[in-house]
């Protein structure tokens, strides 16, 4: 697949590939050369309620939700099985999408495959709870059912593997979907919802509407027919879904970002913490929720290591994400770049101190997309909007620390709580600051892992509830008492 071709794709509703009622598209840009990519619709509010009416129907009166789960978890299994089978062309389209290396997006379609065979294996995995009743000849049982109809927003940064997320475990628990990928990177999500078809889910059940957060996302918040929203994205957009949702309650599952201290005590293996500081940065471009693009490192080695990091950094090689020489490619758009820039200058004229990068490439080949050099700031302070706030770009800040005490209070000291890492050798220490760190996940000697068995999610603003791991299912369900009295009698209370 050359990204000089130019594809032509619909979006899917009610088990109909179809345009936007309008007729109008999008240009799906390549970020590594602002080339046209592919032509996909460009819908509006209209077509979002009829994707939410088809997924009701389906939800309401269509066999899904009333499948065996073991029958909806080998159409979950396949739909993992083709996702394998179709690998490599899902790992170009995410490029194309995004401008990440090839090899990353060949490791995101591995995640995402055994995403759906997790899941496929939960399905039928819990039958419900007996409790055991206080009051004779009575019982009761728990038992979970599916939520209902499923709102899914995922992101640019990984299109796919985020919305696999929130579609796996929905399909598995018998719910149905309208998901609504980033307008800017739909491609992959169109292509997963040809293999939902291929697979075998009914019409309806799976839904596909391309278009702004501020027409297909608003609708699906506010309507009252959608009974649960899932989003991951930024802050300020996550704030806005809650208020929307927030007229009808409806359930809401949000991943809204952080801002992740990566914190290398004095007693760290030297050369390991150096070489994941740049893998948690550096990979997309930075362009990862969980990047450890602040960096806090002990006094005692806190030079040597900034300057044996600047070194590595400028060595990092810029290119076209289908060229294996890369190691890193472009940011996401024009308007992502401009963002990245301003983070920059503001740090600048805070009083960080720019080590290497902090400009675009002068290679006239990468000045056609949108690069932008890795940076290094040094001499970063707690207060400063490139420690707080997220840049989402190849951007790494380093402050320095003295105590262990210290460390923990300032890696705390911010509105996210998504994730965190640390380096020590001390297992005193490992034990200490893994349970005083306020964050959702916590690495020790080791950063930017997950894997689909283990809940993801955050504290304080990250966000609302987890994704993956059993919790992950458990997000698309309704919990249920049944109770049943045996042998009941009459009270003779009332009107003797």
């Amino acid at each position: 697949m050359s990204a000089r071709e130019v594809m032509e794709k619909k979006m899917f509703v009610d088990g109909q590939w179809v345009d936007a009622d309008s007729g109008a598209i999008t240009d799906i840009l390549d970020p590594y050369d602002a080339s046209v990519a592919a032509r996909v619709p460009h819908a509006g509010r209209e077509e979002a309620r009829r994707a939410i009416g088809a997924a009701r129907r389906a939800f309401d009166q269509g066999p899904w939700p009333h499948m065996a789960a073991s029958e909806r978890a080998a159409v979950v299994r396949r739909i993992g099985d083709l996702v394998v089978r179709d690998r490599e062309e899902l790992a170009r389209l995410e490029t194309l999408d995004t401008g990440k290396t090839v090899e990353e997006s060949r490791w995101d379609m591995d995640d995402v495959s055994g995403i759906f065979h997790y899941f496929a294996g939960l399905a039928d995995k819990d039958g419900g709870e007996v409790i055991e009743s206080p009051m004779p000849d009575t019982s009761s049982v728990v038992v979970r059912e599916p939520v209902g109809v499923c709102g899914q927003i995922s992101p640019w940064n990984y299109p796919l593997l985020q919305a696999s997320w929130k579609l796996a475990p929905a399909l598995a628990a018998g719910c149905t979907v309208i998901m609504k990928p980033s307008e800017i990177t739909p491609l992959t999500t169109i292509k997963i919802t040809e293999l939902c078809e291929e697979a075998g889910v009914p019409a309806g059940v799976v839904n596909t509407v391309l278009g702004a957060g501020s027409q297909v996302g608003a609708e699906l918040s506010e309507s009252e027919d959608v009974d649960l929203i899932s989003f991951t994205g930024g802050i300020d957009t996550g704030k806005r879904i809650i208020r929307a949702a927030s007229t009808n309650v409806k359930k809401m599952a949000l991943e809204l970002g952080g801002k992740n201290p990566n914190i290398v005590f004095d007693d760290a293996d030297f050369e390991l913490a150096l070489d994941h500081a740049l893998n948690g940065v550096f990979f997309h471009a930075g362009q990862i929720c969980s990047a450890g693009a602040r960096l806090m490192v002990q006094d005692a080695i806190h030079d040597e290591f900034v300057d044996a990091l600047e070194a590595r950094i400028r060595n990092i090689r810029l290119g076209c994400g289908f060229d294996d020489k890369t190691e890193m490619g472009p940011v996401i758009s024009a308007e992502h770049l401009a963002k990245v820039e301003e983070y920059v200058d503001v740090a600048q004229k805070e009083g960080a101190r720019l080590r290497c990068g902090g400009a675009r490439p002068t290679d006239p080949e990468l000045q056609k997309g949108w690069f932008y050099l890795p940076t290094l700031f040094d001499r970063c302070e707690n207060d400063m909007r490139i420690v707080q706030e997220e840049v989402f770009g190849p951007v790494i800040s380093v402050e320095r620390f003295h105590t262990e005490e210290e460390a923990v209070q300032r890696a705390n000291a911010t509105v996210y709580g998504l994730s965190a890492g640390f380096w020590t050798r001390d297992p005193d220490r490992i034990h200490r600051v893994s349970r005083a760190l306020r964050f959702g996940t916590v690495w020790v000697n080791d950063f930017n892992v997950y894997f689909v068995q283990a809940p993801w999610g955050g504290y304080k603003q990250s966000g609302l509830g987890r994704e993956l791991g059993r919790m992950g299912l458990e997000e698309y369900t309704e919990v249920k008492h049944i109770y049943q009295n045996h042998a009941n009698k009459p009270l003779h209370w009332f009107g003797k």
